[in-house]
């Protein structure tokens, strides 16, 4: 689960971080008081969308060359016509794609004056099992880029969760980042409290780009992403709270509603399948064949048959949907019982693409007899490269 800067900033804060002061605001009207709050000399006006490359993005409609998501002013009237222009609009930036996000949150925020920019972050590392910081000089920049131009200005390290975050990991970061005497120890007592607050909220993802050193001698966290392990959310009911659903597919938060592993992607081709590893295979052989998968669907090993119906209605729901393929190997979940889901969706949602299903495992023939005598037009298929070949045919003949 993702939030808005910020939030993310709110979150820091709880934790002892240092964060510029700033007002959320949702309509325009509300600009003008914002900045008296704040009381200048200079305000940042940020859009707040859960994509990032905001200061270098485009609103669409705007004229070549309009500044981009992240404006800086010394102007009150400014923050309040820049507000005027950017709640409502819409956003694109390198990661938005060309469909873009609307803007409908703003952070106005107070100026700070900046000495030097870094990069840190935090993320788990899947494959050392530890919490990884990444720490470089060149902040404010997209850190793929510094990767691919300049690997060697990026220095990586690992805490091992047996002791936690130790004096050395802070001296490492002083040491990446050039800091040396009182800025060495402000750095190392910000690292503390990042992974501590990394570890209590079970994060997945901490940013800070820019980490800024201030015109004082100071840290700041300038901006600050954080991501969520949205299987722990459980535990934080505040962090459930900050979600915004606006930014968010709807078929996802309705998959989220009946515990589905559900994405949705761009393609054709509606997926529903059982286990991640099957799934992954299913969308690579669609790709094999020419097609593009519309989703990632893992309906799990223990689905019911409400769940997956569910699944089936929101597969159905996608209007780029020209084709599903249902592909369950059964261990744990039996065959038959994908079988009366797809059929009990089927007749409340109709059917009006191509269905090829491919059954094989537990209750395999009951599963196949359920399809067969449904009376529905389906296309039986007897492993995963017989289902991915006609399903991709059945979409392109149509």
């Amino acid at each position: 689960m993702n939030i808005h800067e910020y939030q993310a900033k709110a979150v820091l804060k709880e934790f002892g971080l240092p964060v510029s002061r700033g007002v959320a605001i949702f309509k325009a009207e509300e600009a003008a008081a914002a900045a008296d709050e704040l009381g200048g000399p200079v305000w940042v006006v940020k859009s707040q969308i859960h994509a990032g490359g905001r200061g270098k993005g485009t609103f669409k409609g705007a004229p070549a060359g309009a500044k981009g998501g992240v404006r800086v002013t010394k102007s009150k009237d400014e923050v309040v016509q820049f507000a005027g222009e950017m709640l409502g609009a819409t956003l694109v930036t390198v990661q938005t794609g060309e469909a873009g996000k609307q803007v409908n949150r703003l952070y106005i925020e107070e100026g700070a004056q900046i000495a030097a920019e870094f990069y840190l972050s935090m993320l788990v590392d899947r494959a050392t099992s530890k919490v990884a910081f990444v720490v470089s000089t060149e902040g404010g920049m997209d850190i793929e880029q510094v990767a691919h131009d300049t690997p060697e200005k990026i220095v990586t390290f690992s805490v091992d969760p047996a002791t936690g975050i130790m004096p050395h990991h802070g001296r490492a970061v002083a040491k990446a980042l050039g800091l040396s005497g009182a800025q060495a120890k402000e750095v190392g007592d910000l690292t503390e409290k990042l992974y501590t607050a990394f570890v209590a909220k079970d994060m997945s993802l901490l940013e800070i780009n820019p980490l800024v050193l201030t015109g004082d001698g100071h840290l700041k966290c300038l901006d600050a992403k954080i991501s969520f392990d949205s299987n722990a959310l459980y535990r934080h009911p505040d962090i459930v709270a900050l979600r915004d659903e606006t930014e968010e597919d709807a078929k996802e938060i309705e998959a989220s509603k009946y515990d589905l592993a559900y994405i949705a992607l761009d393609g054709t081709i509606g997926c529903m399948v059982n286990g991640a590893g099957l799934a992954m295979a299913t969308l690579d052989i669609i790709k094999l064949y020419g097609e593009e998968p519309a989703n990632f669907l893992d309906v799990g090993g223990g689905a019911s048959e409400e769940k997956v119906t569910a699944a089936f209605k929101i597969i159905t729901a996608d209007p780029n949907v020209k084709g599903i393929l249902v592909n369950i190997f059964g261990g744990i979940m039996k065959c038959d019982v994908i079988a009366r889901g797809v059929l009990a969706a089927v007749k409340t949602v109709g059917l009006e693409v191509p269905l090829v299903v491919r059954l094989e495992g537990t209750n395999v023939e009951e599963g196949k007899e359920i399809i067969r005598t449904s009376g529905l037009n389906v296309i039986p298929a007897d492993d995963l490269d017989d289902a991915a070949q006609k399903i991709v045919a059945a979409v392109k003949k149509g």
